[in-house]
């Protein structure tokens, strides 16, 4: 279950900045016209994600997929904040002996999903994968301020990848959004036994519905934009 508890006042922020609430889906926060959620299915991976989720990408980005991300993983939770030192939820999750808490992050100490010493650390418990939801210089800045982020031992990837995001300018072609991310982690994960078999194909399908619509709404933008007033210059 996706954590619902900011729903109403993500709804009421998106009103007071768009003033189309009534337009809006309130499942996956799109409009209406584009709603995403015919193409999300919940996948049980067996793997608890939390995507902690920048302020800017849970009022202000038209573009981000944390929302999407965490309707298509059973038992995601979504939390918002920038310094999640005190954070109650956060700090009660890495409190829990049930779970194996792992920052999804880049590192030359990280772990990969084949590493051995990941099975051995994991044992009976289940990975608990933590995922920073936000621009790269914002996502550094929730790292270096959260200092229970930083004793976390970090997760990242076996393979390398490329990201799908055509319309949005990433520091590095490596620079993956959020939904990639757990997608391709899932998908190593399964291949290392770590995670479930679930069928978890519709989330790279409702990312690229998410840039096609987008794609869609900048081209008409910028037909809106060229058929604008014309200004004459007189003599």
């Amino acid at each position: 279950m996706v954590f619902l508890h900011h729903n109403h006042f993500l709804l009421s922020i998106l009103f007071r900045y768009t003033g189309i609430m009534s337009e809006m889906c309130y499942r996956c926060f799109k409009p209406k016209s584009n709603c995403l959620c015919p193409y999300i299915k919940e996948a049980d991976t067996g793997v608890k994600f939390i995507i902690l989720m920048h302020p800017k990408e849970a009022f202000h980005q038209r573009t981000g997929t944390g929302r999407i991300t965490a309707l298509s993983l059973k038992e995601s939770e979504i939390i918002i904040g920038v310094d999640f030192t005190q954070d109650t939820k956060v700090n009660a999750l890495l409190s829990d002996p049930s779970y194996f808490p792992v920052l999804l992050y880049p590192g030359v100490d990280a772990y990969t999903a084949d590493s051995p010493s990941l099975k051995i650390e994991l044992g009976t418990r289940k990975l608990l994968v933590f995922v920073v939801d936000g621009t790269w210089p914002l996502a550094a800045k929730m790292v270096r301020l959260s200092k229970n982020l930083q004793k976390l031992p970090k997760l990242s990837f076996t393979k390398g990848y490329v990201s799908n995001y055509t319309f949005k300018r990433e520091p590095e072609p490596s620079c993956l959004s959020t939904i990639e991310s757990c997608y391709y982690l899932v998908k190593e994960l399964q291949e290392a036994g770590i995670a479930k078999t679930a069928d978890v194909s519709s989330m790279p399908l409702v990312f690229s519905k998410l840039v096609e619509h987008q794609m869609e709404s900048d081209t008409e933008s910028r037909a809106v934009e060229g058929n604008g007033p014309q200004h004459r210059v007189t003599k």
